[in-house]
């Protein structure tokens, strides 16, 4: 049986952590005389009652969580703190609850697709809160993929599997300093892009709410014209930042702990880095040899782009869908790719199209070779069967859900490209699609209520790796 009485105090929690930073838009409010103070008292009020009574009910002397057990409280987690965290839209910006509740599933999950307009006059208060939503959904996504996903082996994760994604209780203390550390350099990171930000020309407000919104690879602006609002100089600090909002954040750690650079050793880091530099050079010359943009502006705007949709943030700078049909093509691949494995970003992960590179290899030398033995290593580990088969069940199941999906939002009657552009920007984590309507100039505003709630799933769904929310829809899952 699941034993949900750990499971409910966990996410009370959760809802109690919501509720003090909460308090942080609800102080902007009050100190600067802008909207939303009593909005924001009432979102408090509300997340720290809803808190109390989780805590209350679910408090016991002493809880142990099974490996089931922590497939259902991921899933509850995400889903329960959105409900709480759309609070504050449903008040100010005067929304319905789906609009709400799809924002608010976009900002935790650091997607960046958002159904808001007007955000160059809105209420600093509630631009603070999304900002705020995106940052804690990265560096909670972060642990979660260093301590649980390998712990669960979703996905192929089993590969990352470390001291911290030991559940027994010798290796707590060390589980819970990896992720203090983790938690120290995103910090760390978050402020330096805060003062390259504001070196850029932002002002502190808008350099505090990108900065979070960077390094979370999230993708929400203070303004409707995303970045494009903004210097150049700022932009390529964000190009450089998501690029390092989409490594791999274990790895800064056991940089500064052993003092010596193991970050491009890597196989993961090395893929990604060499991936966005020949992917923004090819595109650079496209666009130039094209007479889109002059060779400048074309390696800016490439390289933004790049990163920004590799590393699933989503920024906007000019609409990427409107340039060529190949850059369109090419971007919808970049979308499903990602970054790094244990860095902010969605997507399917650069280390499975590598593992499954490695993969065709071996199978290809095995049929030249029958008798051979190929042994297969992935950073130095051995790949077993068992990884293996978690990383095809990832993918056959990813792509599955944009299939799916794509053909529900089909049956809504929204256009081709829309249908499969949102599906795939949902479960990638990217934010903008492609197209007038939810490409990066537009938004999701527009959308019937059904496809935002399918699409709300699809980021769930994608944030958490499929297979750990996909478990739950099996009954034997909930069976003895």
């Amino acid at each position: 049986m699941i034993n949900f009485k750990p499971i409910i105090f966990t996410i009370g929690l959760t809802l109690s952590k919501l509720a003090l930073f909460m308090w942080l838009p609800t102080l902007l409010a009050f100190f600067s005389g802008t909207p939303g103070l009593a909005e924001f008292l009432a979102s408090v009020i509300i997340t720290h009652v809803a808190a109390f009574i989780c805590l209350h009910y679910g408090h016991k002397a002493e809880f142990r969580l099974k490996v089931r057990d922590m497939f259902v409280l991921t899933s509850m987690v995400w889903a329960v703190a959105c409900v709480f965290g759309a609070l504050p839209f449903v008040f100010i910006n005067q929304i319905s609850f789906t609009d709400a509740y799809f924002e608010t599933m976009s900002g935790v999950t650091t997607t960046g697709s958002t159904v808001l307009s007007g955000l160059d006059s809105m209420a600093p208060s509630i631009l603070l809160w999304r900002s705020l939503l995106q940052w804690l959904g990265g560096v909670g996504f972060i642990v979660l993929a260093v301590a649980v996903l390998p712990y669960l082996n979703v996905g192929g994760m089993k590969l990352f599997q470390t001291e911290s994604s030991d559940k027994s209780d010798k290796d707590s203390p060390r589980a819970a300093n990896v992720a203090k550390n983790i938690v120290i350099v995103y910090l760390s990171l978050s402020f330096l892009c805060f003062v390259a930000y504001w070196l850029s020309g932002m002002t502190p407000f808008e350099a505090l709410n990108h900065a979070m919104t960077t390094l979370s690879t999230g993708g929400y602006s203070t303004s409707d014209a995303s970045m494009s609002h903004f210097s150049h100089s700022a932009q390529w600090t964000a190009s450089l930042f998501m690029f390092l909002g989409g490594l791999p954040f274990l790895l800064y750690v056991q940089s500064l702990r052993r003092r010596q650079n193991v970050l491009f050793r890597d196989a993961q880091v090395r893929g990604f880095f060499w991936l966005v530099l020949v992917v923004s050079g090819m595109m650079t010359l496209w666009l130039w040899h094209k007479e889109t943009f002059s060779f400048q502006d074309a390696l800016r705007i490439s390289t933004f782009n790049i990163i920004s949709v590799l590393t699933t943030t989503g920024y906007g700078l000019t609409d990427f869908g409107a340039w060529t049909h190949f850059t369109s093509v090419l971007f919808v691949f970049l979308m499903l790719i990602g970054a790094c494995s244990g860095s902010t970003a969605g997507g399917i992960k650069i280390f499975r199209i590598q593992v499954a590179a490695a993969l065709f290899q071996k199978q290809a030398r095995q049929l030249m070779h029958p008798s051979g033995v190929f042994p297969q290593k992935y950073n130095g580990r051995p790949v077993n069967d068992a990884i293996v088969r978690s990383i095809v069940a990832f993918v056959l199941s990813y792509l599955t859900v944009i299939i799916v999906s794509a053909a529900i939002l089909g049956l809504l009657d929204l256009p081709p490209l829309v249908a499969i552009s949102g599906a795939v920007t949902a479960v990638s984590n990217v934010g903008p699609g492609l197209g007038d309507l939810i490409g990066p100039v537009g938004n999701f505003a527009s959308l019937p209520a059904a496809a935002k709630w399918v699409l709300s799933f699809d980021m769930l769904l994608g944030r958490l790796e499929i297979l750990t929310v996909a478990v739950l829809f099996f009954p034997s899952f909930w069976k003895n």
